[in-house]
């Protein structure tokens, strides 16, 4: 297969396009792509054009964030195999399965530091969790659940399932989750919360307020995760007195209006932002991106994630993909694309 690389060409319009790879450097490899995930939040707002202006810190941070203008490639969840090495290269990297954080194509030129050596018991598909993963393991520690907390969580897309079965590993005393699609609030249930309701259900509602009623009613902690900026004032109605609620999702271009009244305040609710590159400050001395990358390694496996694989795509279909994600987002989860068989539509 000639070298080809996935280009939102304008809002709307996805497509796989011939492209040269660059000559590989001395201190470079080839990677050959064998699956790809597609990021349903951050592509999915670029695909409909709801990309905010770029930040210049953002290029400080991540040297491969998007420019914001079209064509632009996408995609940030590659997993390959080393297939040629430069000439100051070890050579034990040739032929190892790797991760790197590079757009949907069907192979790149790069340095070794820019890949992750992936562990044999891993699968390419898992891999491609990587992350999502990692962002689901800083809202946890941004978050700091402690045992008995009531904890809520807004949004059951694929970080917020994640964060729902980290959490559930916790000996919390409720988790319950909330999302407007039923397929969703089944996942949620089958990944370990106590309770998963419908946030236009008056019954739902209800019924989650009586589980956080009494001494100490409301949640002691509420991540929204949702993608919608009016589920931040949701998670100011639920947050008890002294919650904390961290602000996990990454809303585009969509302004964000607070009711900051007297709840907010008479509740002494605490807001806490989390950023999907960095690390809480107070931590960050001790864990560094590549012990985070170590725990994220360890979980993979152990999570139990290939159910959250809900269609396959070969790399030439990627315009079905993306029309999928667009359509019918409560029927889609993971959505990998393949590029060495030809592969189309469900798992």
């Amino acid at each position: 297969m000639k070298h080809q690389e996935v280009v939102i060409s304008t809002p709307g319009s996805v497509e796989l396009r011939p492209a040269d790879l660059p000559a590989m450097g001395p201190g470079q490899v080839s990677v050959r792509t064998l699956a790809s995930g597609i990021s349903p939040g951050t592509e999915l707002l670029a695909y409909r054009g709801e990309l905010p202006r770029p930040d210049p810190e953002d290029a400080e941070i991540d040297p491969n964030a998007s420019t914001g203008e079209y064509p632009m490639p996408t995609g940030y969840c590659s997993v390959g195999i080393v297939e040629e090495i430069g000439a100051h290269v070890d050579a034990a990297w040739k032929g190892r399965r790797v991760f790197g954080f590079l757009p949907h194509a069907t192979g790149a030129v790069v340095e070794p530091g820019r890949l992750i050596p992936l562990p044999d018991r891993l699968s390419a598909e898992l891999a491609t969790f990587i992350p999502n993963l990692e962002t689901a393991i800083g809202l946890v520690m941004d978050a700091r659940p402690m045992l008995g907390e009531r904890v809520v969580v807004i949004g059951q897309g694929i970080v917020g399932l994640l964060v729902t079965r980290l959490l559930a590993r916790h000996p919390l005393g409720l988790l319950a989750t909330l999302d407007r699609m039923p397929a969703r609030r089944a996942r949620s249930m089958a990944s370990g919360a106590d309770l998963a309701i419908d946030p236009e259900s008056l019954i739902d509602r209800d019924m989650l307020n009586a589980r956080m009623s009494g001494e100490h009613a409301g949640a002691d902690l509420v991540i929204e995760l949702s993608g919608n900026p009016d589920a931040l004032n949701d998670a100011i109605a639920l947050a008890g007195y002294g919650g904390r609620i961290v602000a996990g999702s990454w809303y585009g271009s969509k302004p964000a209006s607070l009711d900051l009244g007297g709840r907010f305040h008479r509740n002494r609710i605490t807001l806490i932002s989390s950023q999907v590159s960095t690390i809480g400050p107070d931590l960050s001395a001790r864990w560094s991106k590549t012990r985070r990358m170590e725990s994220v390694l360890r979980l993979l496996p152990e999570l139990e994630l290939d159910s959250l694989i809900t269609h396959r795509f070969g790399i030439e279909n990627v315009a079905d993909a993306f029309t999928l994600l667009d359509t019918r987002p409560g029927d889609t989860m993971q959505i990998i694309l393949t590029c060495d068989e030809q592969t189309n539509g469900e798992p």
